[in-house]
């Protein structure tokens, strides 16, 4: 009872005592000192509720010493992960130790400013090493190699649980389903500074996969999910199985969630019932969109989707757009489109997409009206490749330079496209590239037969001091285009099937499709080869803000050959305000070796990176 009465009489003091300042949140700073290891210091001061509380819970005196306590055994736990079970940390407030048991008084007799200086200091100690490591239980060859831990190895936590984690991983892709590992038995050996470890195996039996449960459906049928499964009953247990049908049915637009779970028990045919979960979007939804660049003025669009037409996952998509106000555009223009995507058609993984639309725009190379159709057959080959082939078709007519021409147009697009990135609008890794090859006929005057080849790559490269962090804070990303028109002269080409650059897709600071050759009163005449390549370093400096600089490098020649115009460069900077959805883009840009009757600068505005 004693040692209950004795704090709280010295906090009754505390708060009753005129002039004693200390009952109210009292500021403080907080300095970690470097151990020497950068990865070591990250995760001590991550774990730093005194850190990390400073400014969102300021607290008393009182409340600040245990907040302290906490964070030294914090630490120790931090250390002791690392593989230093003998650390020493030291934590000094107004110049006292912590545990100092005169501190609370000490503390509560200090002004409330200036603020508590906080120091913090770290001996580790020495590295522990693994001593003996045992696996108790039948574990095949094949799983055993996955464990990969090993006598002498430092005892650092992660990499302890990181083993098991591997050996159950492996024997469950050997089929093992309800394969069992226990957490690690360890053994602390202060006078040989190693770590002794056991891990408990239990197999099991090898399982097949037993009848497949599916939940969760609304509007979509059960026959087409269950043709889209990629697992069956009676096939062996594999993760990687489960894994892929997963992924299959999530890339359609229809689903939010999918849950694929085997049972913990086997059935009474011995095998591992599986229960798919799924959860529907909602099967209309309706987008609207607007961007604005100075070339290319107000850009507004809309659409409205279904996302299961026929029960099978159909996807119908109807769009309207239309830009207004730039300096490249001549007139207001729209365009209006309709997409239909039917999955697993004919065969798995086989998508048919049909597509038909009217389109009319004024711009500064050519006045274009025309009704376009399109029919293709797309499929993934590998993880990230999808193919695509088709046919397109269009009948249009083309002002360029005074003179109108009514073309039927018909090409066969073949098109490989891969994407690795982690996003669609804001990506921090990974590769993009496409390769589209389009055999065209014209039908004129002129008459043409020629080939449009194009081959556009992106990557973006994470050079944050911290490599790996969350979110990336500095991205460096590069853009590359080359294109030809192969098979016959720039002037049996329709203008709208020429080869430009200029604009946010290419080269910014220059009106969109503005490089290359002009006519006599400065319009572009378009060309057979076009060339670009942009880099830009993006930086993010607070939460939600951030910058970019960039220098884009293009030219379009007459010629047939990329590379052989006039190069143009266009550089600039801009901000970018990071949303839940994606990032918020104001780019300005000039060019610094700019075309006759060109602007002198252009400004960007849009949702997601410019590339």
């Amino acid at each position: 009872m004693r040692c209950l009465l004795r704090p709280l009489a010295l906090i009754a003091l505390v708060l009753l005592c005129p002039g004693v300042p200390a009952a109210g949140p009292k500021p403080y700073t907080v300095a970690l000192a470097p151990t020497g290891n950068a990865k070591l210091d990250q995760a001590l001061a991550a774990s730093s509720t005194l850190a990390s509380l400073r400014k969102a819970s300021p607290i008393g005196t009182f409340a600040l010493i245990g907040r302290a306590r906490n964070d030294e055994a914090r630490f120790r736990t931090v250390l002791e992960s690392f593989g230093y079970y003998d650390p020493q940390v030291t934590i000094i407030i107004a110049g006292q130790r912590l545990d100092n048991p005169d501190l609370p008084t000490l503390l509560a007799g200090l002004p409330a400013q200036p603020p508590l200086t906080i120091s913090i200091s770290f001996r580790p100690g020495s590295l522990f090493h693994l001593g003996r490591v045992e696996i108790v239980g039948t574990v095949p060859e094949k799983a055993r190699e996955a464990f990969r831990l090993a006598p002498g190895q430092p005892a650092r936590a992660a990499d302890v649980l990181a083993a098991g984690t591997r050996l159950l991983d492996a024997l469950r892709a050997e089929g093992y389903g309800l394969a069992k590992v226990s957490e690690p038995l360890a053994i602390l050996n202060p006078a040989s500074r190693t770590l002794d470890v056991t891990f408990t195996v239990d197999p099991g039996p090898r399982v097949d996969l037993g009848p497949i449960s599916i939940s969760g459906l609304q509007t979509v049928n059960e026959s087409f999910v269950r043709r889209r499964l990629t697992i069956h009953p009676g096939e062996p247990f594999s993760p990687a199985a489960l894994a892929k049908a997963r992924a299959n049915l999530a890339e359609l637009p229809i689903f939010s969630s999918v849950s694929i779970q085997p049972a913990t028990t086997t059935d009474a045919e011995n095998r591992l019932p599986v229960s798919v979960v799924l959860g529907e979007r909602k099967l209309h939804v309706v987008s609207l969109g607007a961007s604005y660049s100075t070339d290319l003025g107000v850009g507004l669009s809309a659409s409205w989707e279904d996302r299961n037409l026929f029960g099978n996952a159909e996807d119908l998509k109807l769009s309207a757009a239309t830009m207004l106000g730039g300096t490249a555009i001549t007139g207001p223009g729209y365009e209006v489109n309709a997409n239909f995507t039917k999955p697993d058609f004919l065969a798995p993984d086989q998508s048919l997409i049909a597509t038909i639309g009217t389109v009319d725009e004024s711009l500064d190379p050519y006045d274009r009206t025309a009704v376009t159709a399109g029919i293709a057959l797309a499929r993934p080959l590998y993880p990230h490749l999808t193919a695509s082939l088709g046919l397109a078709a269009e009948r249009e007519q083309v002002t360029q330079n005074s003179i109108t021409n009514d073309f039927t147009v018909i090409g066969l697009p073949l098109r490989l496209a891969y994407d690795n990135t982690n996003s669609l609008l804001d990506p921090t890794e990974g590769l993009r590239g496409n390769l589209q090859l389009t055999p065209t006929a014209s039908f004129g005057p002129p008459s043409a037969t020629f080939l449009l080849a194009n081959l556009s790559a992106s990557t973006y490269l994470d050079v944050s001091p911290l490599a790996g962090e969350k979110p990336a804070r500095t991205i460096l990303a590069l853009r590359g285009l080359i294109g030809a028109a192969i098979g016959t002269s720039l002037a049996n080409i329709p203008a709208d099937k020429r080869l430009y650059a200029g604009g946010s897709g290419t080269v910014r600071g220059y009106k969109f499709l503005s490089l290359g050759p002009q006519f006599p009163n400065d319009t572009p005449t378009g060309g057979t080869a076009v060339s670009a390549a942009s880099v830009e370093l993006r930086q993010r400096v607070f939460a939600n803000w951030g910058f970019a600089t960039f220098l884009d490098a293009g030219q379009v020649s007459t010629n047939g050959d990329p590379f052989s115009g006039t190069l143009r460069f266009g550089a600039g900077a801009g901000l970018r305000y990071y949303t839940p959805i994606g990032p918020i883009r104001l780019d300005v840009a000039v060019p610094l070796n700019r075309e006759p009757g060109g602007d002198s600068f252009e400004l960007y505005i849009g949702l997601g990176q410019a590339f």
